[in-house]
């Protein structure tokens, strides 16, 4: 985060209902496109549904997971938050309380005896107003009332910028707490399959390739993937290092016995869902690079904020459907383990840790601005 005493005027008007709003597609789907993306997005969650890229052979490739019917988004049970920015306080809240100035607040627990992306009414499930939108650029904007989440006070206003430009898709969130200090953190939960499920050889994401070179640091987490306050160093090519070499698959370590319960699950979680540092990246570098051989697609992460999560899908269990612009006709399901999501974000429950000295960072409170901005660069091999 970002944070500065200029509260911007534009997010309290932004919020306000404009004269005439955007319209949407046929499909209700609102459209942004340059020459090398075409990007779609819904008002609910503000929500990415697809993102087509060129991949090696020129073709468009929609490399992100959601639904074809959109209305589905807010039905879905699992509610993965496909793409969408929750809030207001992203991943989790350790035993669902934190302290502001001596004051103790409870938060809904919705993830066991934790608080995941701020309870089951966060902003993922919310509709955003769109407040303008052009043929490169749109903004959705958000009025969260005090305690619309259990235990976040303090009327929020935020909104969310989507803009693309040649192969680089940008977002750039603010927010304003004029009330009362406030946890604040943001994210963009994106999913991705660089091949859109259409490799033959696999259903798998371990054949992409993930290189984090500033990232040999990272949380150690509990069994429910909350931080215990420990940091690790990744020693080359141990399961958590995706920092020492371009190379690496994101299953690089599936022979190692302890891959199957990385990430917790009481052991059933393989793979990833967890928090990486960035450390002593110089400003504008390439913080992750991900990559498939299939597609020849590559996706470079340009980041204002100290870290990110990486989560592998161990818990997609197979039910939700693919798009139609992806798959093949034997692979139609979302499985275990074949996307990857990626989000920017401040240290994970950051707000119980003072000795990591990023409390103040995820406290937004009157005359201050939170700020968040990441971009994400497409190419090929």
């Amino acid at each position: 985060m970002r944070c500065s005493v200029i509260a911007l005027p534009v997010l309290a008007a932004a919020t306000s209902v404009v004269a005439k709003a955007p319209s949407p597609g046929k499909d209700g789907k609102y459209t942004i496109s340059s020459a090398g993306i075409k990007a779609q997005f819904i008002p609910y969650g503000a929500t990415l549904t697809n993102l087509f890229v060129k991949d090696k052979n020129g073709e468009d490739v929609d490399v992100v997971l959601g639904y074809d019917d959109i209305a589905y988004y807010p039905k879905d049970p699992g509610h993965p938050v496909y793409n969408s920015i929750p809030g207001r306080y992203v991943n989790r809240i350790g035993k669902g309380t934190y302290t502001i100035d001596n004051t103790t607040y409870v938060t809904q627990l919705n993830d066991g005896a934790n608080t995941l992306h701020s309870g089951t009414n966060n902003w993922s499930y919310r509709v955003w107003n769109v407040t303008s939108a052009t043929e490169d650029s749109i903004t959705f904007a958000i009025q969260d009332a005090s305690n619309s989440s259990k235990g976040m006070l303090g009327l929020v206003n935020s909104q969310v910028t989507y803009s693309v430009s040649g192969s680089t898709w940008n977002i750039k969130m603010e927010a304003t707490s004029p009330e009362e200090k406030t946890p604040l953190m943001l994210t963009q939960h994106t999913y991705f399959n660089l091949d859109a499920y259409k490799d033959p050889g696999t259903l798998k994401i371990w054949n992409h390739t993930l290189y984090m070179p500033y990232s040999k640091r990272y949380l150690i987490a509990d069994d429910g993937a909350l931080p215990t306050g420990e940091i690790g160093t990744a020693a080359p090519n141990s399961i958590n290092d995706f920092a020492s070499r371009a190379d690496l698959f994101l299953g690089h370590a599936q022979r190692d016995p302890k891959f199957s319960g990385n990430c917790g699950g009481g052991g059933a979680c393989e793979g990833y869902n967890g928090y990486f540092l960035i450390d002593d990246a110089p400003k504008d570098a390439v913080v992750v690079s991900l990559a498939s051989a299939f597609s020849g697609i590559t996706a470079d992460l340009r980041t204002d904020q100290p870290g990110i999560v990486i989560y592998s899908c161990n818990w997609m269990d197979g039910t939700a459907d693919l798009k139609s612009t992806q798959g093949t006709k034997t692979n139609r399901k979302v499985v275990r383990s074949s996307c990857v999501a990626i989000e920017a974000q401040d240290y994970v429950d950051g707000i119980n840790h003072p000795e990591w000295g990023h409390v103040d960072q995820q406290i937004t409170g009157p005359g201050q601005n939170y700020s968040w901005e990441s971009s994400w660069t497409f190419g090929t091999l």
